[in-house]
């Protein structure tokens, strides 16, 4: 009996995503307003969609085309940005793929995209662009230098209409997910692990999660999955951006308690209420965000959609970075407690030495006038 034909893709596409922290909150009308372009709010279509609610949903608006280079020649894509209330700003590059390409050909693409300097560069350029023009609306502007990379392998069409169970065993999507372009074949362990998180709403379609990339069947052409997948990507980046923000402010705590007290400002005045003072906005600015981040989007149905996001948040360790940010918010707290505790005693001090002064002085003047 003959192998069945490679798989041939008849319509597809690669959406590349780079997420940046640019601010420590947008405001989302106001950006519209100042947008030129058409701006829209993210809205999940798919059935069921109502039990995932985003409460003050992202906005997108296209940025027009961009070449892109790549090995086998400059490709044409198209570019969109999407903000985030939170202050993280995703850019949406969208590589098409040529009608007739067979998944070989998809896993090396997808292998460039993966780490593509161009496309990294690209989406730089773009961010630039895109603080420029929603200036008005960013509260706390910066670009934070690291960014969060996702990559969706989107197809709509194969040839021959597959289902969900026969592109499973046809195609090598696990290599295809990895961008394996080795021909050693991949362990059944590590394959299982790479296709562990996938998912069918019908026989036809057919979604595998992993943490830097998903593949997506999608026959309807429907863009929910790929936005969850956003939603989610833009969590990550901003858990991880807080992070290293503690790290940064609670280094710094160190550092400022390490040193001596000098002079005999220090006698009347704490060396560290302005540290203090840093510490309590810090945890402020945390608490606020925090909270926009949990409800960027809220589950209330264990539904298909909810339980590809789910999956997402999973394998993107998500819980792992909310659980350090918890924990060093913890700290400094904690921290914050002893700094107040040693302030106010310094601040008890300089009322007790100022008492002093004055018995002193008024004896003093007491015997001058005798």
């Amino acid at each position: 009996m003959s192998a069945p034909a490679p798989l041939v893709l008849e319509k597809a596409h690669v959406l590349c995503y780079r997420t940046f922290d640019i601010a420590e909150e947008l405001d989302l009308e106001r950006a519209r307003q100042v947008i030129s372009a058409d701006a829209r709010r993210l809205k999940l279509s798919r059935e069921n969609s109502q039990y995932l609610l985003l409460p003050n949903p992202p906005l997108a608006f296209e940025l027009g085309r961009r070449v892109l280079a790549l090995r086998q020649g400059p490709v044409t894509v198209d570019a969109t940005a999407r903000l985030f209330d939170h202050g993280a700003a995703s850019i949406i590059l969208r590589v098409p793929v040529t009608p007739g390409t067979g998944f070989d050909a998809l896993t090396a693409l997808a292998d460039e995209l993966y780490d593509s300097a161009a496309l990294e560069a690209l989406a730089l350029e773009l961010i630039e662009s895109v603080r420029q023009m929603i200036a008005p609306a960013a509260q706390g502007p910066h670009l934070w230098e690291q960014n969060e990379s996702y990559t969706v392998l989107f197809v709509e069409r194969i040839e021959g209409s597959p289902n969900a169970e026969e592109l499973l065993a046809r195609a090598d999507l696990a290599r295809l997910l990895l961008g394996e372009v080795d021909s050693r074949p991949l362990s059944p362990r590590e394959r299982e692990s790479v296709l562990s998180s996938r998912f069918s709403y019908t026989v036809e379609d057919l979604v595998i999660v992993d943490w830097n990339s998903a593949f997506v069947y999608e026959p309807s052409g429907s863009n929910d999955i790929p936005d969850l997948l956003e939603v989610a990507n833009a969590q990550l980046l901003e858990f991880r951006y807080y992070d290293d923000l503690l790290d940064s402010h609670i280094g710094r705590i160190h550092d400022r308690m390490q040193e001596r007290r000098r002079g005999w400002a220090t006698l009347v005045r704490s060396p560290y209420r302005h540290l203090t003072r840093e510490t309590l906005a810090t945890l402020v600015d945390l608490n606020e965000f925090v909270e926009r981040v949990d409800n960027s989007l809220k589950i209330i149905g264990d539904f298909y959609l909810s339980k590809v996001y789910e999956a997402a948040v999973k394998r993107m360790r998500i819980p792992a970075w909310q659980a350090s940010v918890t924990r060093k918010q913890q700290l400094l707290t904690q921290t914050y407690g002893l700094l107040k505790g040693e302030v106010d005693t310094d601040r008890s001090l300089s009322l007790e030495l100022t008492i002093v002064l004055l018995i002193i002085l008024e004896v003093l003047f007491a015997i001058f006038v005798h």
